[in-house]
């Protein structure tokens, strides 16, 4: 399994996804600003890796913390959590990590609880967090390598495999799934632009896997849906609204289009932590906005003219009418989504798997 991050008596270990697929470095975090910069860079990046990543965040910022009164340190974990919340706006996963610790420090705090078993549990928590995640995401891929089909060619978009977890993915661990169950699946992965997700990373964790993966630019997608060549597509998410619709990386809504036309079945994979039943529709989920060197320059060099006009959302919203299933670690959900996910939010049957 690919170590995407790990927590160590040192802090917290990364690795740099930025040098991939040419380097496999790693950046130690020793505090929680260190963590912050680490998610805000991308060094770690994808839905339930920053997630995590955001818990253990917060878990480092209190363990470290001098305070030696519970009113200090409250005044400290206002910092910890306002300034990882600063990160990446759209990936819910974020608030849902911070969220975790926080909610767990303020039982501990009001209860009048001793600093140093305050500081044993939040870090117990954050890697509890770790575990369950890696767990919770074979329970999905089990769960989706029933829809893909017996053989053919999955399309992906972006990376949701397990450099975007602590381990095996969503996206990718459903083709995993698919592939230890025997079926015959080979990927083709769209490089993804501007900031190369599926050149850099899905290609480099497939080959790893020995899954067979074809590389092909964006805009090639519909060529080869016209061929008959694409049997699903299937992609991960960094926040899906209440009524079902997806925000996932730049480029996933014309694939989606591009899907529904040519009767392609098309699958969005995200562990059940990723749906934001607080966010009612696609229309209010926060779409960030990176730097336009992302697009302006590749390997360091300008292939643009200066002085012309640039536009970098790193996100857009796939509509759920052109969702064929959410694939989660509680079942698979279909339309109409805004009935199947309250279902599934309020399911007793459900209980967070243990590693």
């Amino acid at each position: 399994m690919i170590p995407t991050l790990e927590w160590t008596p040192e802090g917290v270990n990364f690795l740099d996804q930025t040098k991939l697929p040419h380097e496999e470095t790693y950046v130690l975090a020793k505090d929680y600003t260190a963590v912050a910069r680490a998610i805000k860079d991308m060094i770690v990046r994808g839905a339930m890796a920053i997630g995590v990543s955001a818990a253990m965040g917060v878990a480092l910022g209190i363990e470290r913390s001098n305070a030696t009164t519970i009113d200090d340190l409250n005044k400290e974990v206002d910092i910890i959590c306002d300034t990882l919340a600063k990160t990446r706006p759209t990936a819910v996963n974020l608030f849902w990590g911070i969220a975790q610790v926080r909610d767990r420090y303020n039982e501990l705090a009001a209860k009048k609880t001793p600093i140093p078993e305050i500081k044993r549990q939040v870090v117990a928590l954050a890697n509890r967090l770790y575990d369950e995640d890696i767990a919770n995401l074979r329970r999905l891929g089990a769960f989706g390598a029933e829809l893909l089909p017996e053989e053919g060619t999955v399309l992906t978009h972006c990376n949701a495999g397990a450099l975007a977890a602590c381990g095996y993915g969503s996206a990718l661990g459903v083709i995993r799934a698919a592939v230890e169950a025997g079926k015959k699946i080979d990927v083709f992965a769209d490089e993804t632009r501007p900031f190369n997700q599926g050149t850099r990373l899905t290609a480099w964790e497939l080959l790893k896997d020995n899954i067979p993966t074809t590389l092909i630019c964006d805009n090639m997608a519909a060529y080869f849906m016209g061929q008959g060549r694409i049997r699903a597509v299937i992609v991960g998410a960094d926040r899906i609204a209440a009524n079902g619709d997806t925000a996932n990386k730049i480029g996933t809504y014309g694939v989606a289009i591009l899907a529904k036309e040519h009767g392609i079945p098309f699958y969005v994979a995200a562990p059940f932590n990723t749906i934001d039943l607080d966010t009612s529709s696609g229309k209010g989920i926060p779409i960030e906005q990176r730097d336009a060197r992302e697009v302006t320059h590749s390997h360091g060099l300008r292939v643009t003219p200066h002085g012309v006009a640039i536009e970098n959302p790193a996100f857009d919203v796939t509509p759920a009418k052109y969702i064929s299933a959410i694939i989660t670690e509680r079942g698979v959900l279909r339309a109409p989504f805004a009935e199947s996910i309250a279902a599934a939010a309020t399911s007793s049957e459900y209980e967070p798997q243990a590693v």
